[in-house]
């Protein structure tokens, strides 16, 4: 395989400004007005987390602005009483069921939109685009009638195929312009080393498909961690309920307990916070390179 090799880095040298160069309007703003809007909209959105934090950390019955003294029993409460242990394993088995049968099938199905070309392709490519304006409350009763068919209803299984079906169109149509944007010479410099296509995709185009598949699979990942629609409709066992469910039990037509339902916010929130960290700079390269047309 030729690999380019990129020129050796030197020392960074500031352009000079010649005479005739215009200066751009965003190069005069006074350092105030960029910053005052951001601080006012990063005040906006940490005032919620903080509020939640509130909640979920000071005592019940508390009215301190300062969560002092700190408590872990609404995490407790929540955890042990309330099962949500039992909502969080069954929200990290949809979770990552999802992730890995969507990327695949989309793996799969993306290679094919972008390297053959078949009848009624731009059709298909259309159709894949309109299913996005489907909600999913549609696909409600169809669903259940055929997973009832297949006695799936109330098994996680139900919920990970609903889930992939509604990432699917969304995820095929991604990973087809991340494959685009890969010479197909790559490709056909393999097959005259003597690769069949399998082994040239996995050893040529795979490893460069990595910042797109990031992006798909926590698209993914996090649709399915958060949607509450289908483990309602298809999930009739307690033991089975995911996270967001289990949310919404946490709330009555009489009361709602704002110290619980905060700690089990807090929970829900901090697996997608830090996989979100982690994968940050995937996730911008990888939906940056899908956006252009190679």
């Amino acid at each position: 395989m030729i690999t380019e090799i990129a020129p050796a880095a030197g020392p960074v040298v500031s352009e000079p400004t010649r005479p005739g160069k215009k200066r751009r309007a965003w190069d005069e703003v006074p350092r105030r007005q960029i910053y005052l809007p951001l601080g006012i909209y990063l005040l906006f959105t940490l005032i919620p987390f903080y509020w939640i934090l509130l909640f979920a950390l000071r005592p019940a019955g508390s009215t301190s602005l300062v969560p002092w003294p700190v408590t872990f029993d609404h995490f407790q409460k929540v955890w042990t009483e309330r099962s949500f242990g039992t909502y969080f394993t069954n929200s990290v088995y949809v979770g990552v069921s999802t992730l890995l049968l969507t990327t695949v099938v989309a793996l799969a199905g993306g290679y094919a939109l972008a390297r053959f070309d078949f009848r009624l392709k731009r059709g298909f490519m259309l159709a894949l685009l309109c299913s996005q304006f489907v909600p999913g409350a549609l696909l409600l009763v169809p669903l259940f009638q055929i997973f009832a068919k297949l006695q799936m209803i109330n098994s996680l299984g139900s919920v990970v195929i609903a889930e992939t079906v509604f990432q699917l169109p969304l995820s095929m149509i991604l990973i087809s312009g991340f494959i685009r944007n890969v010479p197909y010479s790559l490709e056909e410099a393999a097959w005259v080393d003597g690769c069949d296509r399998l082994t040239a995709f996995r050893i040529v185009v795979l490893p460069l498909l990595r910042p797109g598949l990031v992006a798909v699979g926590s698209f993914a990942f996090v649709h399915a961690w958060n949607h509450f629609l289908f483990a309602l409709m298809f999930l009739s066992d307690q033991s089975k309920q995911t996270i967001p469910v289990g949310l919404n039990t946490l709330m009555s037509a009489d009361s709602v307990d704002l110290g619980a339902l905060a700690a089990g916010g807090i929970i829900a929130a901090v697996p997608v916070v830090i996989v979100f960290a982690f994968i940050q700079k995937w996730l911008v390269t990888g939906f940056s390179a899908g956006a252009v047309k190679g």
